[in-house]
């Protein structure tokens, strides 16, 4: 009986931590790409060398997910489905402890594509991405690493981290905490760089700032 017991928790938790990684990729001249992040976690946007958007997407066994493009002509619209969760959150939900990775995705952008991502609490980071990024999200953590480009965030709470060099800032958090290396700032920062590359534009209520400078 006992070994039946274990044998049952075994399959519990292989079923419910089990991964799938879908991909899907696409080629397009549009300039322009728009992010919808609902029912992820966290997303990563990296820059790609090849002339395609690859999208990876890794979640839990559900009985169904898809990535969802969208390909017009001066756009391009990317967007997640999932089935089967709330069903299995139920049937599991006293074996667990902690909250559930749902899913997560990795995009991809090649040069010269402008990107724009929409969500409500999802995490967010992206390495060094070399074009006009704008993000709008409600609650996350956001990791803009080095910022090389144009970058724009408007977001209610959460933190988030950016290293600039060369960079015009224009900051605001009603009620956060704002750090730019080892100075804080109460509410605001406007700062005009001597040699201005790129401009960071950050929008919040209640959200942490951290800036460092390279």
């Amino acid at each position: 009986m006992r070994i039946a017991v274990y044998i049952f928790v075994f399959l519990v938790s292989s079923t419910l931590f089990a991964q799938k990684k879908i991909l899907k990729s696409i080629q397009t001249n549009a300039n322009s790409i728009n992010i919808q992040t609902s029912g992820l976690d966290h997303i990563v946007l990296e820059n790609s060398e090849a002339n395609f958007i690859e999208v990876m997407l890794y979640a839990e066994d559900y009985d169904h997910q898809l990535i969802k493009i969208d390909s017009k002509q001066n756009e391009v619209d990317i967007a997640f489905e999932f089935e089967g969760f709330e069903t299995r959150e139920v049937i599991f939900r006293k074996y667990i402890t902690k909250r559930l990775q749902r899913a997560y995705a990795v995009v991809r952008i090649p040069s010269d594509k402008k990107v724009m991502i929409f969500g409500t609490n999802v995490d967010i980071e992206s390495f060094n991405i070399k074009d006009d990024l704008s993000i709008f999200i409600e609650n996350g953590i956001i990791k803009l690493n080095e910022v090389l480009a144009n970058t724009a965030v408007n977001f209610y709470s959460g933190n988030i981290f950016a290293t600039v060099a060369h960079t015009n800032l224009t900051i605001t958090s009603s009620e956060g905490k704002i750090a730019w290396n080892t100075k804080e700032y109460k509410n605001q920062i406007r700062y005009v760089a001597k040699e201005n590359d790129n401009q960071l534009s950050i929008q919040t209520i209640k959200a942490n700032v951290f800036l460092t400078s390279q």
